[in-house]
C-alpha cells in the first residue's frame, strides 16, 4: 500500500486549492525511513565495517610502535637527569688497571702507560718490566674532586722476586730483611681519573696525572654496639643451643635448616659445606650486662639479637675462628632464627643537644634557654 504522503492527483484532474492528506499514522510508519535512505544507509555501514576492519590493525599497530618509542623517551630523560656519580664504577675500574701497569713497567714501557695517561711518552722509565707486580689490587679510596673527576685511592701488595728470592735465605743482612719487608707491605696509589661522554653514548677515562704514593687511608673507632660483652656460651643456654643447631646445618649441611629457623624466614645453606663441624665459643647478648647462667626461654614472639663467635673445622682438619650476628624468635619454649643479620647492630646515638640550650646541670634543675645570641 502506498504511503499517504506519496499520493498524487490523477492526470488532468485540477487541484484542488486546499486538500487534505490523509496521514498513516501506523507503528510502523513513525520515525520510519524510505527505501532510498533504508538503501543509502546499509551501504553506509557496509563502508564503515569495511573502514573498521582495515583501520582496526593500523591503529593497533601505530599504538604498539609508540609505546616503546615513549618508554625509550622516558629512559634517555632518567639518564640525562642521574646524578654525577654514574662514572665512580668506570673510574675505580681504570684506576685499578692503570696502578697495575705503573707497577709493573721499567724500560720501554711508555707507550703501555700512555693508554691511561696520554703524557706518559715522555716519562723516564727505569729497571726490567715486570720485575714487580700487583697483588690484590683493590678501590680503597673513591671521591669526586671536580666535576668529572674521580680521586681513586687503589691498594695493591707489591711483589718483588729478588727480594722474595733473598728473603729464603738465612744469611740475610739488616738491609736485605728491610727490603723484603717492604715488598711485602701493602702500598697505596692515588690517581686522578677524569670521565666524559664518549662515542656512541659509552663514558671515556683518562689519567691525568701519573699515580702518587700516599698514606693508608687512617683507621677509626669501632662504634659501639648493642650487644653485651662476650661471655662463654653455656652448653646449658638456649640460645646456645639454638645458635650451634641452626650453624651445624647452614655450614656443614647436617640436620634440616628449616626446622631451626622461625615461620617466614627463608635461609638456604652453604654449598658445598665447607666444613664438617664447629663450636661455639662465647656469646655477646643484646642489652646483656650480667654473667648469670639462662636455662628459660621467654614468651612467645620476643626477639632477641646477638653475636656468636665460633670454630669452624675445615676438610683439611684445621680449624678457623668465624663469628655470625644473628635474631632469634621464641615459640613454643625454645629459640629460633629469625634473620641472619648483615652486620651487627650498632648502639643508637644519644641525640645532640639544640642549639642555643645549655647541657642540664647534674643537680637535675631545668636550664633558662641561653640568650646569647
Amino acid at each position: 500500500m502506498k504511503s499517504a504522503w506519496n499520493r498524487r492527483p490523477a492526470k488532468g484532474t485540477p487541484e484542488p486549492e486546499t486538500e487534505a492528506w490523509d496521514i498513516n499514522e501506523a507503528p510502523h510508519d513513525v520515525g520510519g525511513w524510505s527505501t532510498g535512505a533504508q538503501a543509502n544507509t546499509s551501504t553506509a555501514i557496509r563502508w564503515a565495517a569495511w573502514a573498521l576492519l582495515i583501520l582496526g590493525p593500523l591503529f593497533t599497530a601505530v599504538t604498539y610502535l609508540s609505546t616503546p618509542a615513549q618508554a625509550g623517551l622516558g629512559t634517555l630523560r632518567q639518564k640525562t637527569s642521574a646524578p654525577t656519580t654514574a662514572g665512580a664504577q668506570g673510574a675505580a675500574g681504570f684506576a685499578q688497571l692503570f696502578v697495575a701497569a705503573y707497577i709493573a713497567a721499567g724500560e720501554g714501557d711508555q707507550a703501555k702507560l700512555a693508554a691511561y695517561y696520554p703524557d706518559a711518552t715522555s716519562l723516564r722509565l727505569e729497571g726490567d718490566s715486570d720485575r714487580r707486580r700487583g697483588e690484590q689490587l683493590t678501590v680503597v679510596r673513591l671521591r669526586q674532586s671536580e666535576h668529572g673527576v674521580w680521586s681513586v685511592t687503589v691498594a695493591a701488595r707489591i711483589t718483588d722476586a729478588a727480594a722474595a728470592k733473598q728473603a729464603d735465605d738465612n744469611r740475610l743482612g739488616e738491609k736485605g730483611k728491610a727490603k723484603a719487608a717492604a715488598a711485602a707491605t701493602v702500598r697505596y696509589f692515588q690517581v686522578p681519573v677524569a670521565t666524559a661522554p664518549a662515542a656512541g653514548g659509552a663514558s671515556g677515562y683518562t689519567a691525568l696525572a701519573m699515580p702518587a704514593e700516599v698514606a693508608a687511608p687512617e683507621r677509626i673507632v669501632a662504634p659501639a654496639l648493642v650487644y653485651g660483652p662476650m661471655r662463654p656460651a653455656l652448653p646449658a643456654d638456649p640460645r646456645t643451643q639454638a645458635v650451634t643447631e641452626f650453624l651445624t646445618a647452614y655450614l656443614t649441611g647436617a640436620g634440616e635448616l628449616d626446622r631451626y629457623l622461625a615461620p617466614g624466614t627463608k635461609l638456604t645453606p652453604v654449598t658445598p659445606a665447607p666444613y664438617t663441624g664447629l663450636a661455639v665459643d662465647a656469646l655477646a647478648i643484646e642489652g646483656e650486662k650480667g654473667t648469670e647462667p639462662v636455662t628459660t626461654v621467654p614468651a612467645d614472639g620476643t626477639r632477641l639479637r646477638l653475636m656468636a663467635t665460633l670454630r669452624a673445622t675445615g676438610h683439611d682438619e684445621v680449624r678457623v675462628p668465624l663469628t655470625y650476628a644473628l635474631t632469634l624468635k621464641a615459640r613454643a619454649g625454645r629459640w629460633e632464627i629469625a634473620a641472619l643479620d648483615t652486620a651487627p647492630a650498632p648502639a643508637p646515638h644519644a641525640p645532640a643537644p639544640r642549639a642555643g640550650v645549655t647541657a642540664p646541670p647534674s643537680t637535675g634543675s631545668t636550664p633558662a634557654p641561653s640568650t646569647s645570641p
